[in-house]
């Protein structure tokens, strides 16, 4: 065992021991966030504006600042983006990060010297969390590489600016950094697929341990690799053991992804946002994610079936019940207030408290009154593979069919691009259909009710997804394919690729 995987087992015990303190006192550390970033932030223009100084209970909060997004905000993200000081929080940021909007094109969202050891210490964490409960610290003497975006920066309004996983390259620790692959060079080239070549070439004949990425992008670099070998990912790297992976459900591509790499490994969950470092899994016993109550940030939970009333409820980490799909909402030391991050989630422990990601807000269907969402497709769709095997799939989206014609019926449209397909179509669609009816009851009875007929799966050529990716240029990175939308805006698109 080398020195920096016998060094990290007293280490990981220690960060333990430490989480251990807040986990017994979740309101307490959660009060005292509050207490602590809205003090800090009295003198800035949005403390003055909502009279921070004043406030002195999370009601008062309520009372003085609502919850807004982006859009809602962009007033004075703009002020911090032009370079002036004491916006949201004192100072200004060390860093923009860069992200996609939808209504107000690109994001900026502010780094501040206070928030950056959230994304430092959240990823660190949850691999000494690993480690604490595995013993397993080997990979950390093998190479480990981290699939993310470009860490070139730029500066805005004096700023340094990009994406957020190429801000947080810049802070991997010392003792890492020479494990680190692909080389800088490698990273800062900004066409995807040149960069995959680039990054096959220089880690085929490298001891690989630990891999990182956004599972449909791993894939990616796997499928070159196996490509370019004819091996499997165990023969290419034997020392593979860890894989880290966030941004989206893991569910749908783990079929996929085992079968590339020709054996199991652990996997750990992370849920980073540009927003803040949030929760990551620390068991491999269970799924859930373990939600950083200490880290700087003050959370809020909105019930999903009041989001878009005037006066939702907002809920501490002491009012939420399990198996509730809550808007999150952020308060932190990065200078975001009521923040709407645009995620739902749902609680599953309360000692500790552990979430998983259920979907996006404004991600789902409800053309007829179903509002279905994005943990019910998926769900859906994994349950079905389980009745069909063999049967892989690759990516998938879900769009409304309305239809413009009397006496013909509207349905979901599932577009899917397999990797094995089914042999009967038919038999597929009808246990899939029946999987969402046991999901969601509006949909169900939609569906007995005639006002919808069977869903169809569209099955799509290979690679749909990703020439769709490419010509809207959002290949590779942290760029994700929505589950469903509303709209056909995406399902037309990937039909006219």
């Amino acid at each position: 065992m080398g020195i920096k995987a016998a060094l990290s087992k007293p280490l990981a015990a220690w960060v333990h021991s430490r989480d251990q303190d807040w986990m017994r006192y979740p309101v307490q550390a959660q009060q005292a966030i509050l207490e602590d970033v809205l003090k800090k932030a009295a003198n800035t223009v949005f403390g003055r504006d909502h009279n921070f100084g004043n406030l002195k209970t999370h009601a008062d909060y309520v009372k003085a600042v609502p919850v807004r997004d982006y859009e809602g905000l962009k007033t004075y993200f703009d002020r911090v983006k032009n370079g002036e000081p004491d916006v949201l929080w004192p100072g200004k940021p060390i860093y923009l990060a860069k992200t996609s909007g939808t209504t107000s094109g690109t994001k900026y969202i502010p780094i501040t010297k206070a928030s950056i050891p959230n994304h430092i210490n959240g990823a660190k964490n949850a691999l000494l969390s690993y480690i604490h409960e595995t013993g397993n610290s080997k990979f950390l003497d093998g190479k480990l590489i981290f699939l993310s975006g470009s860490p070139e920066l730029e500066e805005v309004g004096g700023i340094k600016t990009g994406r957020l996983s190429g801000i947080v390259n810049h802070h991997v620790p010392g003792y890492l950094r020479r494990n680190q692959m692909p080389s800088y060079q490698t990273n800062i080239i900004e066409d995807w697929e040149t960069k995959l070549d680039k990054i096959v070439d220089e880690t085929i004949s490298e001891r690989m341990t630990l891999i990182s990425g956004i599972p449909p992008w791993v894939q990616m670099y796997f499928d070159k690799l196996q490509a370019r070998t004819g091996k499997e990912i165990k023969d290419i790297f034997p020392d593979f053991s860890l894989f880290v992976y966030g941004g989206v459900n893991f569910d749908p591509y783990r079929a996929k992804l085992f079968k590339s790499i020709g054996k199991f490994v652990d996997s750990i969950e992370t849920y980073p946002a540009s927003e803040g470092f949030i929760a990551y899994q620390n068991s491999q016993k269970d799924s859930g994610l373990l939600l950083l109550l200490n880290s700087g940030i003050f959370y809020e939970f909105i019930p999903v079936s009041e989001f878009f009333d005037e006066n939702p409820t907002r809920l501490t980490i002491g009012e939420v019940e399990l198996g509730v799909n809550y808007a999150l909402v952020l308060s932190s030391n990065a200078g975001l207030w009521g923040y709407s991050i645009g995620d739902t989630v749902k609680f599953v422990s309360k000692k500790p408290y552990k979430i998983v990601v259920t979907g996006r807000i404004k991600h789902f269907i409800s053309a007829f009154g179903e509002h279905v969402i994005s943990e019910e497709v998926e769900r859906a769709l994994f349950q079905t593979l389980r009745h069909f095997h063999g049967i892989s799939v690759a990516e998938f989206t879900v769009a409304p069919h309305i239809s413009s014609t009397e006496g013909e019926p509207s349905y979901h449209e599932w577009l899917i691009e397999f990797d094995q397909k089914p042999a009967n179509m038919p038999a597929f669609e009808r246990t899939l259909n029946n999987e969402l009816c046991k999901l969601n009851s509006y949909y169900d009875d939609l569906i007995k009710g005639h006002v919808l007929s069977q869903l169809r799966v569209t099955a799509l050529p290979e690679a749909a997804f990703q020439n769709y990716m490419r010509s809207q240029g959002k290949l590779g990175g942290q760029n994700k394919v929505p589950r469903l939308s509303n709209d056909r805006n995406l399902a037309d698109g990937l039909l006219n690729v």
